[in-house]
């Protein structure tokens, strides 16, 4: 199995999972003299069994993202960690920028100016550029996802 199939999986894994917190919460209790919709007991044993491949698929793909090693030399778990820290710079650094670019009105000379404190067009350069890197990290990641088995 490839990790980007191991990855689908875990994902369906867990909705099911988190339905079955339903499931088990509206068959908890009925009224006297009734019977639950579905078997409690059969729900929780579903539940465990659930549990234990989504423990099992959890730690394959973290012992393949650890143990695969992309074509710049770093693992794919080194790769996930630099994504999501560009994501959290692009994030910080767009949003800054949105704030240093945006113009303020005067309606009289007389009012106080505000200015800029960073050159917002060297600033944008530097947006697009980790906004560049983050697309091609995260290709990198998906292109491993695809081309790797599932340890």
């Amino acid at each position: 199995m490839k990790l980007a199939e191991a990855l689908k999986l875990r994902a369906d894994l867990k909705e099911r999972i988190d339905s079955m917190g339903d499931r088990l919460n509206m068959n908890a209790k009925v009224q006297e003299g009734e019977s639950p919709a579905e078997d409690p007991y059969e729900l929780m044993k579903e539940m465990d069994s659930m549990l234990n491949e989504y423990e099992e698929i959890i730690w394959r793909i973290n012992h393949t993202n650890a143990s695969t090693v992309g074509a710049d030399g770093r693992t794919i778990t080194q790769l996930i960690a630099h994504r999501d820290a560009l994501t959290e710079r692009y994030s910080m650094m767009k949003e800054f920028l949105d704030s240093a670019s945006s113009l303020v009105g005067r309606h009289s000379v007389s009012e106080i100016r505000v200015i800029s404190t960073v050159s917002v067009p060297e600033l944008r350069r530097e947006v697009d550029a980790v906004a560049k890197e983050l697309r091609l990290t995260d290709n990198t990641i998906q292109e491993l996802n695809w081309t790797t088995e599932l340890i």
